[in-house]
């Protein structure tokens, strides 16, 4: 088995592992480093599956890891999308609150956005949201001018064509077997090769419990994979949406709740919806992985997690299979909208971090020991922050290193 030897070997070509590698290459150009993906491509998994909104940062707790690195990467993505003639619009979306109840969630998304310094955020009206969205309904809204919509795997193959020219290499088909560490030196060993470095940056999205256990004796977490599914607006009913309109997301539950999203390419996306995946990596309702299910029901925080939230995990899942439920769901923001006007889109499974008490994480999570340092809980808006988590991780790199 060959050895490979490098500065620094980060696991998984998400877009979080690449703006890493980007950033660390920003900072020391003649760095040597190695990205070992299992896939054939980059962006293969989260990154490649979601519905590319950037987002603005009023959903996250003033403070906390989301916040500043969402709003910190937000103007990092929008210049490196500039610099690299990446097409992306900054088109603004609408919260639509349709009850009573709603409202003072909907307060609390709008203190977040002036907390978080988002200019231009503003209440709507009834009529307003008329204006904005002529088919959507709701009492009361909140404009938010900053949402835009990009292309996160084109974004991604962007910065592996960049860093690739400099000192950095991609090693695709190379799934991580065994990550250890040995005095100033930690050792990934793949089926086919051994990786030598002074640091490893741990980005494997669904994997990152798995990876995060290699090198830490206890970790206090286990990622639960959640599937979102989506349907797509026939052609005939993309004119019942302009741009993006979501909900008033339930603040115990730590998912947007189905929505609208215009897409960069023109599609328009309805969803997605929240469902526990029966494997990590299953996007269809068919994947199971028998090992990967019995971990995920033999949890005690999943326990935990399915004694608070059965009723709604029940509901979501019967509005999985039933496309008359789902509807019912997409007719509150547009009452308009039928079950002819959609079809089946794609989907994605989110890592979501939950802990042995049952709390889902609800802000980005980083272990980290002397020579490794794991990206543990990084759903949305891990892509629109990824320059800015990136940068962190660089600035911890550099410590490790000298």
């Amino acid at each position: 088995m060959q050895m490979n030897n490098y500065d620094v070997t980060v696991i998984g070509a998400g877009i979080v592992g690449l703006g890493t590698a980007y950033k660390l290459l920003e900072k020391d150009s003649s760095l040597r480093i190695c990205i070992i993906e299992k896939e054939e491509r980059v962006a293969a998994h989260q990154t490649g599956h979601n519905s590319g909104v950037i987002h603005s940062g009023i959903y996250y707790k003033p403070g906390s890891l989301k916040a500043e690195n969402c709003i910190t990467g937000y103007r990092m993505l929008l210049d490196f999308c500039d610099e690299n003639n990446i097409a992306y619009d900054i088109c603004g979306k609408i919260i639509v609150a349709t009850t009573e109840k709603e409202l003072k969630p909907l307060q609390t998304l709008f203190e977040r956005g002036q907390s978080n310094g988002l200019d231009g955020v503003k209440y709507i009206s009834a009529d307003e949201i008329k204006e904005t969205e002529p088919y959507a309904k709701g009492i009361k809204g909140i404009l938010v001018p900053q949402t835009g919509i990009v292309d996160y795997k084109a974004v991604s193959e962007k910065i592996a064509g960049i860093i690739s020219l400099k000192s950095a290499e991609i090693k695709f088909n190379e799934e991580v077997q065994s990550v250890k560490a040995n005095g100033n030196e930690v050792y990934v060993t793949t089926k086919t090769n051994r990786y030598s470095s002074k640091v490893v940056v741990a980005c494997a999205g669904l994997y990152s419990d798995k990876i995060a256990a290699m090198t830490n004796d206890k970790i206090n977490f286990r990622i639960i994979p959640f599937r979102g599914e989506y349907y797509k607006l026939n052609e005939s009913a993309k004119h019942l949406v302009k741009n993006l309109i979501y909900p008033v997301p339930d603040p115990e539950f730590p998912f947007l709740g189905v929505h609208f999203t215009r897409r960069i390419d023109g599609m328009i996306e309805a969803g997605p919806n929240a469902v526990l995946a029966f494997k990590k990596e299953g996007y269809e309702k068919s994947d199971f992985n028998t090992n990967e299910f019995i971990e995920t029901l033999s949890y005690k925080g999943f326990h935990k997690v399915a004694a608070k939230f059965w009723k709604t995990g029940f509901y979501e899942f019967r509005r999985s299979f039933s496309k008359k439920e789902f509807v019912k769901s997409l007719q509150k923001l547009i009452p308009d909208i039928k079950e002819s006007d959609i079809s089946k889109g794609g989907s994605g499974v989110r890592a979501q971090a939950c802990d042995v008490n049952g709390n889902l994480t609800d802000d980005f999570l980083f272990i980290e020991n002397e020579r490794v340092i794991n990206v543990c809980n990084a759903p949305s808006p891990a892509a629109t922050s990824a320059f800015s988590i990136g940068k962190t991780i660089s600035e911890k790199v550099f410590l490790k290193i000298n």
